[in-house]
């Protein structure tokens, strides 16, 4: 599955280059992604006794004059080719393409307490800059982790966690 979804969203993704259209299409690829997850829209994209005639259809009405031709050309072909189940993970895919060609990121950042916006803003800073990209950040609570906070950025993970130290000191005293 992710090999196709990733030649879907490279073709729009190289379309948009050329077109110059990249940023644009970034946001509406976003709202396309959230727009079919919703569990309505999921519901008629994915229903397999509506016509594959209905479904453009539908789609044409939400979605044309606001959005990409080449986007929109990506969610008709997968709904022609009875593929609607990779529209979102090829959208995915595709933000994931435009981010990287912008020098954008996430990091998800999961903390025993709500961060302060001065907290976020420093560790925005800082991962900016060892990062040399724009950096977003995601803050996530979970009290499980008892104190700390780990962080997960373009595959790399910093635990530091108070849940994470115990858990190595545990190890460690099984080994003695």
């Amino acid at each position: 599955m992710a090999g196709l979804s990733t030649r879907y969203a490279t073709a729009v993704f190289e379309l948009e280059k050329e077109s110059g259209t990249v940023d644009e299409s970034l946001a509406q690829a976003i709202f396309l992604r959230n727009t079919l997850n919703d569990a309505e829209c999921s519901k008629i994209i994915s229903h397999p006794h509506i016509s594959a005639a209905k479904k453009i259809e539908f789609i044409k009405k939400a979605f044309t004059g606001n959005f990409s031709e080449n986007l929109l050309g990506m969610v008709y072909l997968a709904i022609n080719k009875n593929r609607e189940s990779f529209l979102v993970p090829a959208l995915d895919v595709l933000i994931e393409m435009i981010n990287a060609y912008k020098l954008k990121t996430t990091a998800q950042v999961v903390s025993a307490v709500a961060l302060t916006e001065t907290q976020l803003s420093a560790l925005k800073a800082t991962l900016s800059k060892k990062l040399n990209k724009q950096v977003d950040i995601a803050a996530k609570v979970d009290p499980s982790v008892i104190g700390g906070f780990s962080v997960f950025v373009d595959g790399y993970l910093m635990d530091r966690t108070i849940k994470k130290q115990f858990s190595e000191l545990n190890k460690k005293l099984k080994v003695v």
